[in-house]
């Protein structure tokens, strides 16, 4: 294993420690929040220290952390220390560079919405309005804001349940659920990029939800070492909810590419593993994880 440097965050500047959390971890998904004071002035900004928690009840958390200048309150957390509600709208790709915009440290009072060039649309519960470029927004009240600290960089967890959702026809499946191939929805990473949800960035990974999976510990030894299988492909392979029977077995060593392997590297038992593993690994990524290992285990003993 190669070398790992090891670090003792509170041993870092502030600046270093924040600039390292958010470039490790990430992406982010973006809290695009606005909220309302008691006069009524209106106050849009990004947040990416967000997520959902809960299904039931509906909750999201966002953090405005204490500016790391002078440790002083985001707008954000003030007009929710007036008027605990908020609209959290989702930040998609078209709309990214408006919303960088929009963090631009304006006085209290400036209008994000008017700085950045958003359309504010009126809410249905919720006093903030929401942000009518954003694919999905939710309308929230806010149940907790728990303080993490008073000095510079200390986040303020905002818990939020929410009690309305929009979103645009366009981003929908079938069956009224957000499309996750045309949200195209972008994430925060460190210092000034982002990440973009879309085209070849998006896969799919089964989830072992209806079925166990066999787990990678039931592979032969030589499979979970192998020089040429990743541990994304060795997942694959465990998750399956069998081993291939015996038939499937022997089939797969007689498949036309693998017999012509065999025949090839008779007698080189390293050179056979290697282009066996390597045949098992084309049919991993076309899809074809079963085949995959009885071919593998044609050539090992199970474990």
């Amino acid at each position: 294993m190669k070398h790992i440097r090891s670090v003792d965050p509170m041993e870092l500047p502030q600046p270093k420690r924040h600039a390292y959390l958010l470039a490790a971890v990430a992406p982010r998904p973006i809290a695009f929040v606005s909220t309302i004071d008691q006069a009524g002035n209106v106050n849009l900004s990004p947040f990416s220290f967000f997520n959902v928690f809960s299904s039931n009840p509906p909750i999201m958390v966002f953090s405005p952390a204490r500016s790391g200048r002078d440790a002083s309150p985001k707008h954000t957390h003030l007009n929710i220390e007036e008027v605990p509600e908020v609209v959290i709208n989702v930040v998609n790709y078209a709309m990214v560079e408006q919303t960088s915009l929009s963090s631009t440290a304006y006085p209290r009072g400036v209008n994000e919405f008017v700085k950045a060039g958003f359309t504010a649309v009126p809410s249905h519960k919720v006093r903030p309005p929401r942000v009518a470029e954003s694919p999905v927004a939710f309308e929230c009240t806010v149940e907790q804001v728990v303080p993490l600290g008073q000095d510079r960089g200390a986040g303020n967890l905002v818990i939020c349940r929410v009690v309305m959702m929009h979103a645009r026809e366009e981003f929908l499946d079938e069956n009224g659920l957000p499309d996750v191939t045309r949200l195209d929805l972008v994430g925060r990473m460190g210092g000034n990029w982002y990440a973009r949800a879309s085209g070849q960035a998006l896969f799919e990974v089964a989830k072992p939800l209806q079925s166990l999976g066999i787990g990678v510990d039931q592979l032969p030894a030589a499979v979970r070492h192998s020089r040429i299988l990743t541990g994304n492909e060795l997942g694959k392979l465990g998750n399956l909810p069998h081993l291939p029977s015996d038939q499937a077995v022997a089939a797969a060593r007689l498949q036309p590419e693998a017999a012509a392997l065999y025949q090839q590297y008779a007698g080189q038992p390293r050179q056979l593993e290697e282009a066996i593993h390597r045949l098992a690994q084309a049919y991993l990524k076309a899809g074809k994880n079963e085949e995959a290992l009885a071919l593998l285990l044609g050539l090992h003993a199970r474990a």
